[in-house]
């Protein structure tokens, strides 16, 4: 079966990436667009098909009848793309980053109450979600540990998604908190802390997206990172989450969960 996607945010550069990247897969149709920047009626993919381009989500999910909406705009355009689309039964893939507790409370609901499945990923990069469930793994064994996350200038957030994710995900893993340097509890360059964890975040002109775990323990260290080269290794990640979401009934936090770590 065909799957029919609309992407929310196709304007962006992720977006368009997404959609390109979409529209060359078999399986998967494009069937529309949505960006609150839309200056034109339709846009022209790859393969030289024309697909329509608005600024309405509900009108463009009305007209294209899609099973699946991906969502990669902003924070505060995703939550309302969520409730029209789980309204709709139209399941939903998220990569938006910035989004709140209250934020995934809301979409959890909708989700629930709708009975659809939406997935929400701070990093679709496989080699990320990799780099996480080792850090988890690691976190068993290891007492102290920081996260050192570094991106372009324009990202909004700090620190990432990922690295908090990253951070509770070994904390959880690891059943208590890590242990603190000595002395060091109140210096503002140790970074955000998260039981135990420092979280630092570094915003350059230069960077795309990267992050370093590093472990210590005595006489050792362990250094785990991840570095993303261009958004093309988004994609993989992106048409997992795609297929497998309809198999979904509710909210799916992280990716680990469809690729069964």
């Amino acid at each position: 079966m065909t799957i029919r996607v609309v992407v929310h945010g196709a304007a962006g550069r992720m977006g368009q990436e997404i959609t390109n990247g979409l529209s060359r897969e078999s399986d998967i149709q494009v069937v529309g667009a949505v960006d609150i920047k839309a200056e034109q009626a339709s846009i022209t993919l790859p393969d030289k098909s024309v697909i329509p381009f608005s600024n309405n989500l509900e009108a463009i999910l009305n007209s294209t009848r899609p099973n699946v909406v991906v969502d990669f705009s902003l924070a505060k355009a995703t939550l309302p793309a969520v409730r029209t689309a789980t309204t709709k039964n139209i399941n939903v893939v998220v990569g938006t980053t910035g989004l709140s507790a209250t934020d995934l409370e809301e979409i959890k609901k909708s989700a629930d109450t709708h009975q659809v499945g939406v997935v929400v990923a701070p990093n679709f990069a496989l080699g990320a979600v990799l780099m996480m469930h080792l850090a988890k793994i690691a976190a068993k064994y290891m007492d102290y540990a920081e996260v050192i996350e570094l991106h372009h200038h324009l990202k909004a957030d700090a620190p990432s998604g990922t690295a908090l994710l990253t951070a509770k995900s070994m904390v959880q893993s690891r059943g208590k908190p890590f242990n603190r340097a000595a002395g060091q509890e109140s210096a503002p360059s140790r970074g955000q802390e998260l039981d135990g964890v420092s979280i630092h975040s570094v915003r350059l002109p230069g960077l795309m997206a990267h992050q370093e775990v590093l472990f210590g323990a005595a006489g050792q260290t362990l250094s785990i990172r991840h570095d993303t080269i261009n958004r093309e290794c988004y994609l993989p990640g992106i048409i997992i989450a795609v297929k497998e979401v309809s198999k979904y009934k509710g909210l799916v936090y992280g990716l680990d969960t469809l690729l069964k770590l």
